[in-house]
């Protein structure tokens, strides 16, 4: 059976005879570390706790360097664990990211690249591999990969073998906020929908805090827009007049954008209050120790950095996301950063890696559970950045472009149909102010950075054709902003 062809079905099949150890191995070539899961450090296998929001930059943590945003709890968490500072995603916008979460796979792929499609069971997700390696399976909040429908139920066969499940398609009304269990009778979260979330999933905890090991999703939906809808015990907190906005924001806009980050910044108090909840209950039920608890989330957010607004973007704002790690009991408790980007498709196989899991061949991503446990970076690590087709807030007409690129360390490149068009230093120029693409004395450097993400898109075979021709590839139905309409 080539790795090629290797998909959910043959995985199930294959394991279900107790013959799994033939579906595993290396992902593609060049992945570091190997595909095969690493020893658990700690005598069982660890639970694990995976949270992420919608739409929260990196740079708005007290831990990123942010003195205005109110984040203790995950600054502490920053303090105790690994933090990846470089932290990207690969295709910055909603369905595209939580499809190559739960796949580690990349967009063209798994062919999710516009928000309202529908996620297949090709790949063998994140929920199967866990599952099949004996934990109990859970996911509570946005789920936004079952297709155009965001209110709709979603059947058990749709969900990716999540076999708890407390979720909805999307929604952003917050404090008037729904989802399904098992049966297709539509509930409501009570007040602001995080909160009740997070109440949920410390009841998950609690429930499944003795036994056999469990992996929990939870996904909260701020801070993403409407910014000013968090509760008002959190709203207090920020005064527009107050905050600071970064260097990149037009002059014109700075009034506009310091409204924008009161409403944001309270979103994420509240949300930084839930993370303390979290980790109080694991504390409490005596389970921190043996229990992974990830932080991130799918993107970031422009705030009128560079004139932008939303996500898809390939600045820095839209593409770096928090990615906090800490897991006691087999990395230490000891504050660490990466600077080395992880990139969305790597996500599954390094929490399978650090859970003693081996990683199926539809797997992607690298595993880097090796450099969490203490390895060498790799200094020219480039992680994948892509719009393969704009839609919706960001269409051709409002500036939206194809784009391909990588950001390392220290350098973003960004390629789009017509040739090289941004170039940025970013240890230099954290603001991205300056593009280097067209000046002479860059050449050289744009060359091997070029180079580079040319050999990064053999290796997922990505052609880089304009985006109308994966839409009809896909056989998606978009509008003339390039958007698969969606119902509510």
């Amino acid at each position: 059976m080539s790795k090629e062809r290797m998909g959910r079905r043959d995985f199930l099949q294959v394991a279900g005879m107790g013959a799994a150890s033939a579906l595993f191995g290396g992902g593609l070539a060049g992945c570091s570390a190997g595909q095969s899961g690493p020893p658990n450090a700690a005598k069982r296998k660890p639970n694990v706790v995976f949270i992420f929001a919608d739409q929260w930059r990196a740079q708005a943590a007290g831990y990123a360097g942010n003195g205005e945003v109110r984040t203790p709890n995950l600054d502490k968490l920053a303090g105790e664990g690994i933090n990846f500072s470089n932290a990207v995603s690969c295709c910055p916008v909603c369905s595209p990211f939580r499809a190559s979460l739960i796949t580690g796979r990349y967009p063209l792929s798994h062919g999710v690249f516009l928000n309202d499609v529908r996620l297949s069971n090709d790949a063998v997700s994140i929920a199967e591999a866990y599952a099949k390696a004996g934990y109990k399976t859970g996911y509570i909040g946005k789920w936004h990969l079952d297709g155009n429908s965001r209110t709709a139920f979603i059947p058990r066969e749709r969900r990716q073998g999540f076999e708890f499940w407390k979720a909805f398609g999307c929604t952003h009304n917050y404090n008037n906020s729904f989802y399904y269990g098992d049966e297709n009778v539509r509930l409501k979260w009570e007040g602001y929908d995080a909160i009740a979330q997070t109440r949920e999933a410390q009841r998950y905890i609690r429930e499944h805090a003795t036994g056999g090991p469990f992996v929990l999703f939870v996904s909260w939906g701020p801070p993403h827009a409407p910014y000013q809808t968090a509760p008002e015990k959190y709203k207090r907190m920020f005064k527009p007049e107050q905050l600071t906005v970064r260097p990149n924001v037009p002059k014109q806009l700075e009034a506009r954008a310091r409204e924008l980050l009161a409403g944001y910044y309270a979103h994420i108090a509240a949300l930084d209050d839930c993370m303390g909840d979290i980790v109080g209950t694991l504390r409490e039920l005596g389970i921190e120790e043996d229990t992974i608890l990830a932080f991130t989330s799918d993107h970031g957010d422009m705030l009128q950095s560079h004139g932008q607004m939303k996500k898809q973007r390939p600045w820095d704002e839209s593409i770096r996301v928090p990615f906090l790690l800490r897991w006691p009991a087999g990395l230490g408790s000891k504050g660490r950063g990466i600077e080395m980007p992880i990139n969305t498709p790597d996500i599954m196989p390094t929490l399978l890696g650090l859970s003693g899991i081996a990683i199926p061949e539809t797997v992607e991503g690298a595993d880097f559970s090796e450099l969490l446990k203490g390895g060498p970076e790799q200094a020219d690590h480039a992680a994948l950045i892509c719009c393969p087709s704009p839609f919706g807030q960001w269409k051709r007409t409002d500036g939206g472009r194809e784009y391909r690129g990588i950001r390392t360390r220290r350098y973003t490149y960004v390629r789009d149909l017509k040739g090289p068009w941004l170039l940025y230093d970013n240890e230099k120029d954290p603001y991205q102010l300056g593009n280097l693409c067209d000046k002479p004395e860059y050449a050289t450097l744009r060359k091997k950075l070029d180079a580079a993400l040319s050999r990064k898109l053999k290796e997922i075979n990505d052609k880089f054709l304009p985006g109308p021709e994966y839409i009809k590839r896909w056989g998606y139905v978009v509008d003339k902003s390039g958007t698969v309409r969606y119902t509510n």
